[in-house]
């Protein structure tokens, strides 16, 4: 498999099918029954209330897709990466990330 089939749509249907298809019969009928009927008519007071929204992070969970690439770094830039121990890559893409946020603000100071 390709790494990027994962986000092919074709292949998220394939897998939310397949998702669907273990659920039992009347598992099945629940959700079409919910899905027929009205917002307001659904009953959600099992559903405990969330009351304190401003310790919540936006985008705690948010992952950016990942793309292979091929790119050329000087050799002792690479292998002072690598003797960090870890997942050099990854610590590769947060340095960039940094740079790229920084200079983002940078940028939207510039333009005002």
């Amino acid at each position: 498999m390709k790494p990027y089939a994962l986000f092919l749509p074709e292949r998220r249907q394939k897998q939310k099918d397949t998702f669907m298809n273990k659920l039992s019969e009347k598992q099945r009928t629940e959700i079409d029954k919910l899905g027929s009927m009205a917002e307001t008519d659904i009953d959600t007071s099992d559903i405990p209330e969330t009351a304190h929204w401003e310790e919540a992070v936006m985008g705690k969970f948010y992952r950016p897709i990942k793309k292979q690439v091929s790119i050329r770094l000087d050799a002792d830039m690479l292998e002072w990466f690598r003797v960090q121990g870890g997942k050099y890559q990854t610590h590769i893409n947060q340095v960039l990330r940094s740079y790229m946020e920084a200079n983002q603000v940078r940028n939207k100071h510039v333009e005002s």
